[in-house]
């Protein structure tokens, strides 16, 4: 098929998309509902942009016969990359449910908590939120299994609410955004056709950085109040969690990752708890694959929308705006012209366009998935490593996760901790300092 001509007109089904999700989101959040973003599911909201994008002007489509529209859809839905994301999606949420159900979380927090001195506090509780967010791959899962105990702590050292629901925030976005199992890491490189341990190497040499300032900022204002969180750890528990994140960084698959970490999450369970029974294991399993079911669908939505999209210039539209927008910066005057600062010059268009796309839709997976094609154009064009174009679409989506009020971790910390979620989002000086130090690796990484 020849590269279609740039039409703006064939970016609708994303804009109305974005409308109807922030719209419903706005409009429930003045109605008092503090997740109002979270009432009507994304995959819902693509409802609409789907019957958009099969009913765009004949002309969009290249005067393309309906029949035709159905079979982009069905090629965009199951392609390869997004039927693996997808698989990978469902595995991730069954380990995360089963290590949950066998005790995996307390322990893992108990462990973190019962070495923790009290100097070494908000530092400390950073490090465990993180180490968790990166065994477990997700950051709201991280928040719900941490709040309680950081709020308990908040209220021994007299920490104020905000500040420790910062730190919280802050390690769960570490982890959501350097995890192997993360469903952003998953979006990220399998959009790209990249490895994730290449994409983990890429990422860590950024965040470790951010993380290491933080780790020294967070021991200077660290209050020195004792804290009592002395329990006994249930070791073998924390096994499942140790295993997956050893397998993947050794590079094995993450299709064996995660299915030996379910198989080993409920092996210990049935074991060592007379009352946690195979059919349980089963019923956790399943439990865990439902709870991934709104992402599925809108993954193979959007891969769907997507294709139509890319087919009717919209994908080719972008890359065009952005591609005028980045060759106005600084990069492009005349004595700055190397193959350095063309690399750069894509590398921001790239971090601008899933930033922009995260603001809108409150959800970094999604910001990813919607922003993989674009992303992929930009880096063939400005000769982007595969590994590269992962790393910027996983970080820069993460930093705009951990700043907006209205997304899922500041607001589920709000309802925690009983606090304002733009206090929360003031604290959150993680993704702050993460995207500071990839704008410098950016501006500065010799090539």
């Amino acid at each position: 098929m020849n590269t279609p001509e740039p039409r703006a007109i064939a970016l609708s089904p994303l804009a109305l998309f974005l409308c109807v999700f922030m719209g419903s989101g706005i409009y429930f959040t003045l109605q008092g509902n503090t997740f109002g973003f979270y009432q009507i599911t994304p995959s819902t909201a693509a409802v609409p942009a789907l019957i958009l994008a099969m009913l765009l002007p004949p002309k969009s489509l290249q005067r393309a016969e309906f029949s035709d529209r159905v079979v982009t859809f069905w090629q965009g839905l199951s392609n390869g990359t997004v039927l693996a994301m997808c698989f990978i999606f469902v595995l991730a949420g069954a380990f995360t449910a089963v290590a949950k159900s066998t005790g995996g979380v307390t322990a893992t927090v108990d462990l973190g908590l019962s070495v923790i001195p009290s100097w070494f506090l908000l530092p400390g509780m950073f490090l465990i939120t993180a180490f968790i967010s990166t065994a477990m791959g997700t950051s709201t899962g991280t928040i719900a299994a941490t709040a309680p105990i950081a709020l308990g702590v908040t209220e021994t050292a007299g920490i104020p609410l905000p500040m420790m629901a910062g730190v919280v925030l802050s390690g769960a976005m570490f982890g959501d955004n350097l995890s192997i199992i993360s469903d952003t890491t998953i979006a990220a490189t399998r959009s790209q056709d990249c490895a994730m341990i290449d994409k983990f190497k890429e990422n860590f040499s950024i965040a470790m950085p951010a993380a290491i300032f933080l780790v020294i900022l967070y021991f200077i204002i660290t209050p020195n109040a004792p804290v009592n969180h002395h329990v006994p750890v249930d070791w073998i528990k924390v096994v499942p969690y140790l295993a997956i994140l050893v397998m993947a960084l050794m590079g094995i698959n993450v299709f064996i990752v995660l299915i030996s970490g379910i198989l080993l999450a409920g092996i210990i369970g049935v074991v060592t708890d007379i009352n946690y029974h195979w059919y349980q294991l089963l019923a956790d399993i399943a439990t865990g694959i439902w709870s991934m079911h709104d992402i599925v669908i809108l993954s193979l939505m959007l891969g769907g929308i997507g294709a139509l999209m890319e087919r009717a210039g919209g994908i080719r539209w972008i890359i065009t705006v952005i591609e005028k927008a980045i060759t106005r910066t600084a990069f492009n005057s005349e004595k700055d012209v190397d193959q350095s600062s063309h690399i750069s010059r894509g590398e921001l268009g790239i971090a601008a366009l899933v930033a922009s796309v995260n603001l809108g839709t409150a959800n970094n997976t999604i910001a990813i998935i919607v922003s993989a094609n674009a992303a992929r154009h930009l880096g063939s064009t400005y000769q982007i490593s595969k590994k590269r174009i992962a790393s910027l679409l996983d970080i820069f989506s993460c930093v705009i996760q951990g700043l907006i009020p209205w997304g899922a971790q500041i607001l589920l910390l709000g309802a925690s901790f009983k606090t304002d979620p733009i206090a929360i989002a003031a604290w959150a000086f993680y993704p702050m300092s993460l995207a500071v130090v990839a704008l410098l690796f950016i501006w500065l990484k010799p090539r």
